[in-house]
């Protein structure tokens, strides 16, 4: 089992509805959301398999002593004392070869969050094994992604971290334009808005290469971050 942290927007959120449409899958609910669709099913299954999400704390195995209610606990304690933090304006983005929901400029409220989770969950994480940093392609990272890889579990940490709401696998290139046309289409009432970022999410992976499904979701309980 591996569990992760995710921000995700409530199951009956209109952005979560048309995410999951859109994947095919709710990881709410781990059921399929639409027939099924040979124009968008495989530059989908990846982002359908983890559930639609932005990662705050990459999956991870538990240390030993630790059980998924300990990390329950220990997130629900987490979400009570942090603040909303509100992104100004949402863009539909191209990663690379994938397309994403992105924040328009770069939040410090939003790395502090990100930061403070790394703190708080370290503990919880068991040591990556050989197959894992393997994963990883270590020799295609910077040496502050290796350091951050050995020290975290996961490269794209701190510095490195890209708040990042994944809508497609890789795409290829010919078929870039129709996706983006869309994609354009189906989140034209989020490209250019807000979103507040209220709650966490904690996700579970109950064996490896099984789809991830929402454990549980909690709710901030301060006052929203400047």
């Amino acid at each position: 089992m591996r569990v992760a942290i995710y921000a995700t927007p409530p199951a009956g959120a209109p952005l979560t509805r048309t995410a999951a449409l859109w994947l095919g899958r709710d990881a709410f609910s781990g059921e399929p959301t639409r027939e099924a669709d040979p124009a968008i099913d495989p530059i989908v299954a990846e982002p359908a398999r983890y559930g639609f999400h932005a990662t705050m704390r990459a999956p991870f195995r538990l240390a030993e002593g630790f059980d998924l209610e300990d990390v329950d606990a220990r997130l629900a304690d987490f979400c009570a004392s942090r603040r909303t933090v509100t992104l100004p304006e949402m863009e539909l983005a191209g990663l690379g070869r994938f397309f994403a929901l992105v924040p328009a400029a770069r939040s410090g409220a939003l790395a502090d969050l990100e930061a403070s989770l790394l703190d708080a969950f370290e503990p919880m994480r068991a040591p990556l094994d050989a197959a894992e940093i393997a994963r990883r392609k270590p020799d295609t990272l910077t040496e502050r992604q290796k350091a951050n890889l050995a020290a975290f579990g996961y490269p794209h940490v701190l510095d490195d971290f890209q708040f990042h709401m994944t809508l497609t696998g890789p795409v290829p290139e010919e078929e870039r334009t129709r996706v983006s046309t869309l994609l354009a289409e189906r989140f034209a009432s989020f490209d250019g808005a807000p979103l507040s970022i209220d709650s966490l999410a904690l996700f579970v992976e109950p064996e490896p290469g099984a789809p991830f499904r929402v454990h549980s979701l909690h709710h901030f309980g301060g006052r929203p971050a400047a």
